[in-house]
């Protein structure tokens, strides 16, 4: 029993060193971020659409902190540019493509042979589905980045205008009853 206690004591030990060490180590060996590219990646829509050129919005900031344009997130539009302009104190510039109105994939479901390829491809796993049968877009978590397009090798996926949101959903009107006198 007093090996194994013994045993016990010294892992214990072992692991409050170890412990010990990392932990300086972490607070010694920091590497502090860039404050302008945390600010500047706040502000981005977070559709990791890739638009920009660049694999995500995180990416984009980092190289926007660091000097590249401020104009090519497309998501953003033109609020975009001007948030970026005032975070970075450079100039507006206009977008490097033109704006797009806001749009949401839809799949055909009756079209759709369930390949999983456009849920690989997805950013925002806004595409639910399973192997080889039917998949549907949830569309309040897609982003319209055009992604899953490509990889659909059915073109079962298209992209549809957003319709306003619940704020601009109206009552339909009564339908008129005829009394009869």
């Amino acid at each position: 029993m007093s090996t194994l206690l013994a045993a016990l004591i010294a892992l214990l030990a072992i692991a409050l060193v170890s412990g010990a060490v990392l932990g300086w180590a972490s607070l010694r060996y920091r590497v502090e971020g860039n404050p302008l590219a945390e600010q500047i990646n706040a502000s981005l829509p977070q559709t990791q659409c890739g638009q920009c050129g660049y694999p995500g919005c995180r990416p984009y900031a980092e190289a926007v902190a660091q000097g590249d344009a401020i104009n090519k997130c497309i998501p953003g539009g033109a609020a975009g540019v001007a948030k970026l302009a005032e975070l970075t104190g450079r100039p507006a510039a206009e977008l490097a493509q033109d704006e797009k109105p806001a749009v949401v994939a839809y799949i055909r479901e009756a079209e759709c042979i369930g390949c999983t390829k456009c849920i690989q491809a997805c950013p925002v796993d806004a595409i639910v589905g399973a192997p080889k049968l039917m998949h549907t877009v949830i569309a309040a978590q897609c982003t319209g980045c055009e992604l899953c397009l490509p990889p659909c090798p059915v073109d079962c996926i298209e992209l549809r205008p957003v319709r306003g949101g619940i704020a601009a959903w109206r009552w339909p009107e009564p339908i008129a009853i005829k009394v009869l006198a």
